[in-house]
């Protein structure tokens, strides 16, 4: 039994939703627009400020995807209303970042710079103020997107457990080990 799929998503003021043809939810709002395709087997109801999805069996494909196709309209009604917002932080001497543009420059240690090109989806902002680790500042509307270029980044110089260097999310704990003489007596 799905809990999730169960749960009717609210629709906030100043976000449409419409559903077309083959289950194809588009949701505007004052962030943008984003459609997902939904299976055809479910039906989607617009009703009194809220979407309920109703599956038509209890296979257990159909309740699998149920709390799947709940998740992502909601997700999507959040990202057109609010956005979402990811911060992640470069920790590591001699490590920067710059953006310009849709351009983003990564100095991770390396024996040359990182350019990464975003999606014209992701809004990106590098912050570097003395005595602190730079941070990268994404939003978009779209939170798998979002979560995909955080992921890419993350992949150039993932968080080692020794030293605790690379990037990682604001307030993400990294966990420690300890280097080879600690242990030793």
């Amino acid at each position: 039994m799905s809990r999730i799929g169960k749960a009717p998503i609210e629709i906030p003021a100043g976000v449409t939703v419409t559903v077309g043809k083959d289950n194809l939810v588009t949701v505007k709002g004052p962030k943008g627009e984003l459609s997902q395709a939904v299976n055809p087997d479910f039906e989607i109801k617009v009703e009194d400020g809220h979407i309920h999805l109703l599956r038509p069996t209890d296979d257990r494909e159909h309740r699998a995807q149920h709390g799947l196709y709940r998740a992502l309209v909601h997700n999507m009604v959040v990202g057109v209303s609010t956005g979402y917002r990811k911060e992640m932080e470069l920790v590591g001497v001699g490590y920067r970042a710059t953006a310009t543009g849709q351009v983003l420059e990564l100095s991770l240690g390396y024996s040359h710079a990182i350019f990464i090109k975003l999606p014209p989806e992701v809004k990106v902002e590098a912050k570097s103020e003395r005595n602190k680790n730079p941070l990268i500042i994404l939003e978009s509307d779209d939170k798998q997107l979002l979560g995909q270029v955080c992921a890419k980044i993350r992949s150039l110089r993932k968080p080692e457990p020794y030293k605790g260097k690379g990037i990682k999310f604001v307030g993400e704990v990294i966990r420690r080990k300890s280097g080879k003489t600690a242990g030793a007596k």
